[in-house]
C-alpha cells in the first residue's frame, strides 16, 4: 500500500496532457507527499479542469478501545470499491480526481524504513485514479489500489496504486465505473528508480 509519493509542481505545467488544467494553488505543495500532508489533485470544478492542493487521507471516525471514545484514521488508499464509505465518492463524477506523481514508494521487505521507488518510464509526470470529499477538517483525497503488477509484487505483494494512462484521465473524471480502472499498470511501462 503506497503511503509515500513524490510530485514536481513545476513539471506539471510543462507537460502537454496537463496544459488544459488551470492551477489554483493557495499554498505551495510539498514534493514529498505523506499521509496527512498536502498533495496536488486535478479535478473538474464548474466545467473547468483545475489543479488544487488537498490533504491526503480521508478521515474516518471509529470507536476507540475504551468505551465512549473515538479514533480518527486517515484512509489514503481505496481497495474495496463496494464499501459504503467510498461508494458515494466513486459513483459521483464530481468527487473524482487525478493525483499527479513522479514516483511512488513501497516499503522494502525486512529493511526497516527503507523504500523502493517506482516511476512510469518515459513519463515525467503520471497520475493515480483518485477521489476526494469535503470533511469536517477540509477537503481530503485518497486513491485507488489494485493487484500489484510483476514489477511491484516482489516488493509489495498485496497492492499497488491504480495508475491511469494519459488517455484515461478524462474517462476517469467523467465517472465511468471505477471497477473498469482497477487494473495493474503494465509493468513493462514502469521502472525501479535508483
Amino acid at each position: 500500500m503506497c503511503n509515500h509519493y513524490r510530485n514536481q509542481p513545476d513539471a506539471i505545467a510543462q507537460i502537454e496532457s496537463w496544459k488544459e488544467y488551470v492551477s489554483h494553488f493557495d499554498e505551495a505543495p510539498d514534493e514529498d507527499v505523506w499521509p496527512r500532508r498536502k498533495g496536488i489533485v486535478g479535478r473538474i470544478e464548474e466545467g473547468e479542469k483545475k489543479l488544487v492542493v488537498l490533504q491526503w487521507g480521508v478521515p474516518l471516525k471509529m470507536k476507540g478501545k475504551r468505551p465512549g471514545t473515538t479514533v480518527t484514521k486517515r484512509i489514503t488508499n481505496v481497495r474495496n470499491l463496494k464499501s459504503p464509505f467510498w461508494r458515494s465518492m466513486l459513483t459521483n463524477a464530481e468527487n473524482r480526481c487525478v493525483v499527479p506523481f513522479t514516483q511512488f514508494a513501497e516499503p522494502k521487505p525486512n529493511a526497516g524504513r527503507e523504500e523502493v521507488w517506482f516511476s512510469v518510464s518515459d513519463e515525467p509526470v503520471s497520475a493515480f485514479a483518485g477521489i476526494w470529499r469535503e470533511t469536517d477538517e477540509g477537503q481530503a483525497f485518497a486513491f485507488l489500489t489494485c493487484e500489484p503488477n510483476p514489477l511491484v509484487k516482489p516488493i509489495h505483494p498485496k497492492a499497488m496504486p491504480v495508475i491511469l494512462l494519459p488517455e484515461d484521465h478524462d474517462r476517469w473524471l467523467s465517472g465511468e465505473p471505477a471497477e473498469a480502472f482497477q487494473e495493474p499498470f503494465p509493468s513493462q511501462l514502469m521502472q525501479i528508480v535508483d
